[in-house]
Parts: C-alpha cells; structure tokens; sequence
C-alpha cells in the first residue's frame, strides 16, 4: 500500500508523490523522482490530507500519482542544492541578456535547477504569445542541460519574488497563503472600499487578495440592513434609505423633504411601522467572479 505525499519545492511549485518503507513527516526534506533524474523538496502534506489536495486541486492527473518519493534527503544531497541555488542568481541574469539577444518581449523572473542538474526551470512573464524555440536552443547551449520555459501570471510573479504590501507586512502570496485565487472587483463594492484602483491593488497591479479576507463577514452582516434605495415607512413617516455603515451599525436615512438623518439599525427597528422590514435586504452572496 502506498502512501501520498505532497512535497514543495523552491518558489510555489508543489507536486504529488506516492511513497512506501518510507517514514515521512511534514517537514520533511526528501528527494524525489523527477523528470529524467530526481530533485529535493520538503514534505508539506502526507497521507489523506495530500490524497484530498491532489485531487480537488486537480494535481493528479491519474488516481495515483506516478512519481514516488526515493528517500529521505541527505547532508550531501542538502549541500549539492545548496549549491545549485546559490548559483541561480547569476543564471537569470545571464538567461535575461540571451533573451535580449533574441529582442523577445518577455521578463524572467525566476531561475531553478533541478537538483541533480539535469533541468533548468525558467518562469517568465509576457504580455503575448511568444516563439521561443531559438531561445530555448540558445539557453540549452549556454547552461549545457534540459530547458523548461514555464511562463506564470503577474499574480504568480509577486508570490516568487516577494515584497512589502501596503499594510507593512511581507506578501501574503509569498509568505503563507496557499494557492492564488481570483479576486473580483464586487468584493471591492460589498465592503464599501474605494474603487480607486491604486487604493485597492497590490505589488503585482491586480487587486489585493485580502479582500476576500473578510468578505463573507460583511455579506453575512448586511443581511441584517435594509438596502439603498429602500423606502421604509417609519414614526416619521416615509424614508428612504440612502447608506448604511455596517461596522457602526448605522443606517442613514432622507425624507420626502430632502432631511437626513443617521440612526442605529436597533433603533431604526424599533421605529418601523409597516411596510418593508428594515433587515428584509438583498446582499448578494459572495461571488468571485471574473478576476480584476
């Protein structure tokens, strides 16, 4: 019987493998069959918890994954990649000048080495398609190994280059959070944040993944308000609903007259006579929409 491991590697890539006789903890530094060779990686998931994220994240191709875990990693095989990573620096720099060479518009971000030096992975951006089969020609000849050309999203690039947000704090996506999902501009709107894009944007230019943070919270929470544009008939007669603040718990109101004023939903409750129940809102649920 084989057990599943989910293993990370340098950057965000992770991968599925089965292993055996082997005693695996996450945490774990192990190495691992690769493409025509084998590669180190840290142990991030085992057993059913790695089975589930292999098959709702879709990284299993086949019910079981066809590369396996070889061993645990050794001090000599921690020093030869250690090796390898500081060298990838220089790598870049020299993948970015044949990329010039070729006048190709395209940025790479990221260099990575297989661990036993039989594959060098370059990630990199571009706005269009690009024909890179010279380049790759090219690459393979400088580096004298196998070439991987992965290009990856903006979104991808923050999360392996990293940075300080607006908050003060490194990146979520390069630090702990597990996997990117598209953030819609309705969870700018749902909470009443400024749609001034570069208020809610982050590093990478696209909308900042903490909006989703406490998106359910506010839905959930403006079910209990009335929505704008409602007409309540009140003690005062008929108002209708201009802005409500969710974290004060105040509903703004006007009436026929044009007069504003601002009461708290309790209160507003209490002065509701007939007519439209004040918490009998429409907040649409949380939708993640096309990515902004």
């Amino acid at each position: 019987m084989h057990g599943f491991a989910e293993v990370a590697f340098k950057s965000t890539r992770k991968d599925y493998f089965t292993y055996g006789d082997v005693d695996l903890m996450p945490g774990d530094r192990v190495v691992v069959e690769a493409d025509r060779g084998e590669d180190v990686g840290e142990v991030t998931a085992v057993g059913r918890i790695a089975e589930r994220k292999c098959s709702s994240s879709g990284g299993c191709a086949t019910p079981v994954p066809e590369k396996r875990v070889i061993r645990v990693a050794t001090e000599a095989d921690e020093d030869r990649l250690a090796r390898l990573r500081a060298e990838e620096d220089r790598v870049r720099l020299k993948a970015r000048e044949i990329v010039r060479q070729h006048g190709l518009k395209m940025k790479v971000t990221e260099a990575e080495w297989q661990a036993d030096r039989n594959k060098l992975l370059l990630y990199f951006t571009a706005d269009r398609r690009v024909d890179f089969r010279q380049l790759v020609r090219d690459l393979a000849r400088a580096f004298r190994t196998r070439i991987e050309l992965r290009q990856i999203g903006v979104r991808d690039e923050a999360a392996l280059l990293g940075g300080v947000g607006r908050c003060g704090r490194e990146l979520c996506c390069s630090t702990w959070l597990p996997e990117l999902k598209p953030v819609s501009l309705q969870l700018a709107k749902d909470q009443n944040l400024s749609l001034n894009p570069a208020q809610i944007s982050g590093c990478c230019g696209r909308l900042m993944c903490c909006l989703m943070y406490e998106h359910r919270t506010y839905v959930e929470s403006r079910r209990r308000f009335p929505r704008e544009g409602k007409t309540l008939r009140t003690t005062r007669g008929e108002e209708r609903v201009v802005a409500v603040d969710i974290l004060q718990e105040r509903v703004t109101l006007r009436d026929s007259d044009g007069e504003r004023r601002t009461i708290h939903l309790d209160e507003l409750k209490g002065e509701v006579s007939g007519g439209p129940r004040p918490d009998a809102g429409d907040a649409r649920p949380p939708d993640a929409g096309d990515e902004a």
